[in-house]
């Protein structure tokens, strides 16, 4: 693949489309662009899914709740996409029972959340992973027996998916980047360059590791910078008719398995103001979220405060009773913003943050940017094909059309990790075949996470450490990740900070014991062999890690 350093040099040739923002959306419009046949880059001022796309709840899922709100098209329209995502990304995107409780003091009965589920199944044309089935209190205490059952009436299992966020916004870049696009990092965007009638031509991007300042000319400018939108919006002008988006924030907890130990994804209604959210099994580890509350701060400083982990801890002694969680037992935190759009017939105050639309809307500004505002991580790709029908209509109108284009196949075409991938999605075998590359070297544990995360790309870290043993050592004593991956971050990935890597690429930050600290220096010493480091840059990494972690912990300090 093309390092960093090689895209950033294309960017001095003209594009049809450059797109700011490298989160989920972004580089799906991407892909698809570049599937069309479109000269496309994209630009991201830090690491792919560095905002958003690598803080949500990590689901692939409808929205039952949606129903409760009447967005009978929402909930269609994810559940189609859901089914997709699972053909194209089947490593990625998993099947997940969801397992919701109904009590006697519940806001809706029985027969009304039943009714629900088999709305939901219909939406889902019946092709949901499985069909809803309902479970008696005495299965449940079988099923998920660290659940509450006193006063349960009854309690649905329903299925949707859990996904990795940020390998499936990886998967995406990587195949976009296969069909000609150029996807660089650490590059920020200035300014926007406008012609003599005031309408973008391109933008000054800045390379964030050298200071180096670049104009990039484009035919189309795509703004998907998530929480950024209004900030970018107004690097244009003045936000005409006020900010288009009402970010809220959404926090989730990650504690030991043993703690709170989950089979199935719990559906809960918080007992002080009946928000919905979730207890996920994740390996290992369980997590907990989401907060809902409005947040209008610097969106790289998102973090969880006390009363955040507060709540989620409340919610789960409500449920889980004999498993009461403490302070102490919460090994890391996440905290992201959802990009919502701002509701347009009411007072900011009037409308709770958890009954904002997930709708998503594209607008053209008069300068010629399109931005794509709201969504969820779901419907990401066919967002993304609606930016892009949109960019080649203006490109059709201003005659800069390049020739004729072909449909991308986005509903199609596997995302790379997914090319070779059994029919029967048997991820045990894939392990097994990955584990006989590394010439037996990777264990059982490793081999599995290699599958899980790369898919049949596994096979290529696993044949690194076939070649060299040194390859195949823990990054953690005690733990699958291995130092191989780290190569395989640096030179096919896009990683070029420890942060990328401990965060977005292996998920130490979330699920060590000590989010990753004890391999930083190991990381970061591999790093600075493989990008010619010095002393100085090696140290600046290191600090930058141990204050991404600081910055999670932060909670505790009250």
């Amino acid at each position: 693949m093309a390092r960093r350093e090689t895209m950033w040099a294309g960017l001095d040739k003209a594009l049809d489309l450059l797109v700011v923002g490298g989160g989920i959306t972004g580089c799906g419009v991407a892909r698809d662009a570049a599937r069309r046949g479109l000269k496309v880059a994209v630009v991201e001022m830090e690491d792919l899914a560095y905002g958003t796309s690598s803080r949500s709840s990590k689901l692939v899922h409808g929205g039952l709740r949606y129903l409760e709100q009447y967005e009978f098209s929402l909930v269609f329209e994810s559940v189609s996409e859901r089914r997709i995502l699972m053909d194209i990304a089947p490593h990625l995107v998993n099947p997940l029972g969801f397992l919701f409780p109904v009590y006697k003091k519940s806001r809706h009965g029985l027969w009304m959340i039943n009714a629900g589920m088999w709305l939901y199944d219909g939406l889902s044309l019946f092709r949901s992973p499985k069909l809803h089935r309902t479970l008696k209190p005495a299965d449940v205490k079988t099923e998920e027996p660290a659940l509450d059952t006193t006063g349960m009436t009854g309690a649905p299992l329903y299925y949707d998916c859990a996904t990795d966020d940020a390998r499936l916004t990886l998967e995406t870049a990587l195949d976009a980047v296969k069909a000609g696009a150029l996807v660089v990092t650490h590059a920020r965007v200035r300014s926007f360059v406008k012609d003599a009638r005031g309408r973008i031509t391109g933008a000054m991007v800045e390379d964030t590791q050298t200071g180096t300042l670049q104009e990039v000319k484009a035919s189309a400018v795509v703004n998907a910078t998530g929480p950024w939108t209004d900030a970018t919006i107004a690097m244009s002008g003045p936000l005409a008719g006020g900010p288009l988006l009402r970010p809220t924030k959404g926090v989730h907890i990650v504690v030991d398995r043993a703690k709170l130990p989950v089979n199935h994804a719990v559906v809960a209604m918080h007992p002080k103001d009946g928000r919905v959210l979730f207890a996920i099994p994740w390996g290992e580890r369980s997590y907990v979220g989401t907060t809902d509350t409005d947040h209008d701060g610097d969106p790289r400083e998102v973090a969880a405060t006390r009363a955040d982990v507060d709540y989620l801890i409340e919610a789960c002694a409500s449920y889980f009773p004999k498993h009461p969680l403490t302070h102490d037992d919460v090994i890391a935190t996440w905290a992201g913003l959802r990009p919502l759009m701002a509701p347009p017939e009411h007072g900011e105050g009037e409308v709770s943050e958890s009954k904002i639309s997930r709708e998503h809307r594209i607008v053209v500004g008069q300068d010629g940017l399109v931005t794509i505002a709201g969504g969820k991580l779901t419907t990401y790709r066919r967002m993304a094909g609606e930016v892009v029908d949109t960019v080649v209509n203006l490109l059709r109108l201003d005659d800069k059309l390049p020739g004729k284009l072909v449909a991308p196949r986005t509903d199609e075409e596997p995302l790379p990790g997914a090319v070779g991938w059994p029919e029967d999605d048997d991820h045990a075998r894939v392990a097994a075949q990955i584990r006989a590359a590394s010439s037996q070297r990777l264990s059982e544990a490793s081999a599995r996470l290699l599958a899980d995360t790369y898919g049949m790309r596994g096979l290529d870290v696993a044949k690194r450490v076939a070649k060299d043993a040194d390859l195949g050592a823990a990054l953690v004593v005690g733990r699958p990740e291995v130092l191989a991956q780290v190569d395989h971050a640096v030179e096919h990935e896009l990683a070029h900070r420890v942060s990328d890597v401990m965060i977005r690429r292996t998920q130490l930050f979330y699920k060590d014991v000590d989010q990753g600290l004890s391999a930083t220096g190991l990381v970061a010493e591999r790093m600075a062999k493989l990008l010619g480091w010095d002393a100085d840059r090696t140290g600046a990494e290191i600090a930058a890690y141990r204050a991404d972690v600081e910055r999670s912990r932060r909670w505790r300090e009250g």
